[in-house]
């Protein structure tokens, strides 16, 4: 996993919920660095910089194009 891509990074794991289906669906092979420590002590998220989103080099340009997708023509937002 060491040769994964960073794509976004996150604060918190609702601002990524509906992303994490929309790149299963497509079959990206992806991970979310920190997601599990920041699940447990989410004050934690300041210190380790977020949620990463990583995902596999081969992977990039499709879930790109979804993650710009899922934020510009969507009507779905997070609301904080």
């Amino acid at each position: 996993m060491q040769d994964f891509v960073t794509l976004a990074q996150f604060t918190y794991a609702y601002e990524y919920t509906v992303l994490k289906h929309l790149l299963d669906e497509e079959n990206i092979r992806y991970f979310f660095q920190n997601e599990t420590v920041l699940g447990v002590v989410p004050f934690y998220a300041n210190a380790l910089g977020g949620i990463f989103l990583k995902v596999h080099p081969k992977d990039f340009a499709k879930a790109k194009k979804i993650l710009d997708s899922f934020y510009n023509d969507n009507h779905l937002h997070v609301i904080k």
